[in-house]
Order: structure tokens, then C-alpha cells, then sequence
């Protein structure tokens, strides 16, 4: 990434990503949002590389998604740049792909398709679940609970619980690692197994 990469001047490492971004909405301040970018740049091309399977396109998106970025960021409120970036670059790859007619078609053999009544999680199943809500630790299922059943977002949970966006995303990944072992375990123990 090294033609990006050239643009940069000054350090900015002991600045965060906020900051940075503060600065250029308020100032118009390009080298902090390169900065801010270059941090990123290597995500932007994975991410990039796995939408459009091409490398020399992947690099020409990373520059891409820069433009989008200058253009877009003083027009909207941005809390957490990361996963700014990453809807982005998803949305930037998606286009590509939709305006040179490269978008793949999947089609769903009758084996994926459910009929409704398998949808419905039956009554063994639902108390299963229930039990194994009730092992997790009380933030998880806090976190699990407000998640799932009250479809809050990682920033409203933040908000109600006050623990940060990274934290909460840990404890809903961890929830629903510890709710499938255990229903794992539940599952194996009927069996006999």
C-alpha cells in the first residue's frame, strides 16, 4: 500500500481515530484523515481482495474507497471510524461488482429451502436454550438478551450498560460461543453420547 502510504507526513500514532477524524470534519484536515486510513488501508484491501477476487482491482478500490471517504465523511456524523470504514468499503465493493456485471448469482437447491413449521424452534429445544441462558454469566446474557430479543444495536447497548462498543461485541461473541457449547453438551447428553 505504499502508494497511499507516501502521502503521509507526520506521525500521528499517539492520536486516536476520533481525533483524527475530528480533525478533518472540523478543519478539512487531509493528512489526519490519511493518517487515520493508513491504520486501516490493509483491512480495506482484504476486504477489497475477497469481494473482488482480483488484486490489481482490490488496489484500485483501497484508492476508491479513499475518495469516498474524503467526500463522504464531513456529510455524516461518524462514532466509530473502523466500522464506518468497513460498511464503506463492503458498499464500495458491492457496486463495483453490480456496475461491471461481475456480481455472482447464487441459486438455493430444495435442500437449503425450510418448510415453516422446521423454522419454529420446538419446546425441547426452546427449554434447552433456556437452561443454557440461565449458565451464562449475567453480563452475557444481559448482552445476549438485549442483543437478540430486544434488537439493540452494540451503541445502545453500550449506552445501557456503559461498557464500551468493543465490550459489548466481545461479551454478545462469547454468549453465543458458551450457548452453543452448552446446547452442544445438552444435545449430546440426551443421546447418550
Amino acid at each position: 500500500m505504499s502508494f497511499l502510504r507516501s502521502i503521509r507526513g507526520k506521525k500521528a500514532e499517539s492520536l486516536d481515530d476520533e481525533a483524527l477524524v475530528k480533525a478533518y470534519q472540523e478543519g478539512g484536515d487531509l493528512q489526519a484523515l490519511a493518517d487515520v486510513y493508513e491504520r486501516y488501508m490493509d483491512l480495506v484491501y482484504g476486504l477489497c481482495l475477497r469481494y473482488l477476487e482480483d488484486p490489481e482491482l482490490a488496489r484500485d478500490a483501497v484508492m476508491g474507497v479513499f475518495e469516498v471517504i474524503v467526500r463522504d465523511l464531513t456529510k455524516y456524523p461518524v462514532e466509530y471510524f473502523k466500522s464506518w470504514l468497513y460498511r464503506v468499503t463492503k458498499n464500495y465493493c458491492l457496486m463495483q461488482l453490480r456496475s461491471t456485471g461481475k456480481g455472482k448469482i447464487v441459486e438455493f437447491g430444495p435442500e437449503l429451502v425450510y418448510l415453516e413449521e422446521e423454522l419454529h424452534l420446538n419446546e425441547e429445544v426452546y427449554g434447552k436454550l433456556e437452561k443454557c441462558m440461565e449458565a451464562l454469566p449475567e453480563e452475557q446474557r444481559r448482552t445476549i438478551t438485549l442483543f437478540y430479543e430486544e434488537n439493540k444495536s452494540y451503541q445502545e447497548i453500550g449506552a445501557l450498560t456503559g461498557q464500551e462498543w468493543s465490550k459489548v461485541r466481545s461479551q454478545i461473541q462469547n454468549g453465543r460461543r458458551n450457548l452453543k457449547i452448552c446446547m452442544e453438551r445438552r444435545t449430546h447428553v440426551q443421546k447418550g453420547v
